[in-house]
């Protein structure tokens, strides 16, 4: 496919990527996001996403790369432009536009074991990132965010993850019916509590589970709380109280699967 070169900032083409990766809310309008990195575009391909456009710099990736041969419409950017379009230095010099797409709870495929995470209000991207990032390495059936306070599409979750928002099956939901789904799937839940009486180390992590995390700020709101099957912690040996989100998602998810010896 012949590839239709942009050199102006003016360039409608230009300005409408640029609203896709600085605004939310064009992305929802739009169903529509943006992935940089050849890793990364990979990553949302083999995850069932559908390309819609690239944009590529050839002074950076060589136009006969594979990514840059799908039949979809493809465009050059002169260094320039592409440099104050990248979210992030070194993205190999490519970035593609994807159709976006709802993922249900009824779209979940779970193991015969499975363990689920749950984030209650996690603000900060580079937090669910980096869990996105554990639960692809500690293979987890499903990350399930409640009352999100970002989109999953946002560059930099796409960027901390490196793609494992898509190679992770995600989904969003109001906390109702993230419960009444987890409990007609028999999955248990343990929440991470500061207040809690029982250490991780000592609750039984080998049958089914849900480890739902609050934010750092507030913690977990009522509504799981009282819910919960067990309440579990993790020690503070020091004088803070608590840890990183993501630090506390990967020690609890790692612990789970010792205990199922997979490792």
């Amino acid at each position: 496919m012949e590839h239709n070169h942009i050199s102006s900032s003016k360039n409608l083409k230009v300005k409408e990527l640029s609203l896709l990766l600085e605004k939310s809310k064009h992305r929802r309008e739009r169903a529509l996001f943006c992935v940089e990195g050849e890793r990364e575009v990979q990553n949302a391909i083999s995850g069932g996403f559908t390309p819609y456009e690239i944009y590529y710099c050839p002074q950076i990736i060589d136009k006969n790369h594979p990514l840059l041969s799908l039949n979809i419409p493809t465009y050059s950017l002169s260094k320039d432009i592409y440099e104050k379009l990248a979210y992030r230095g070194g993205t190999e010099g490519i970035i593609t536009i994807f159709e976006a797409k709802e993922r249900s709870l009824e779209q979940i495929t779970l193991s015969n074991n499975p363990i689920v995470v749950i984030l209650e209000s996690i603000e900060k991207p580079g937090n669910l990132g980096a869990i996105l990032r554990t639960a692809d390495a500690a293979m987890i059936d499903a990350v399930i965010i409640c009352d999100p306070l970002t989109d999953l599409y946002n560059p930099n979750i796409i960027r901390s993850s490196i793609g494992g928002v898509f190679t992770q099956q995600v989904v969003c939901a109001e906390s109702q019916e993230i419960y009444s789904w987890l409990k007609s799937n028999n999955i248990s839940i343990l929440t991470a509590e500061l207040q809690a009486s029982k250490w991780y180390t000592k609750t039984n992590l080998t049958k089914p589970s849900a480890i739902v995390m609050g934010s750092e700020s507030d913690g977990l709101k009522t509504f799981w709380r009282e819910r919960a099957d067990y309440r579990i912690k993790i020690p503070m040996l020091g004088k803070l109280d608590s840890l990183n989100v993501s630090v506390s998602t990967a020690i609890i998810c790692y612990e789970a699967i010792r205990q199922r010896g997979i490792y």
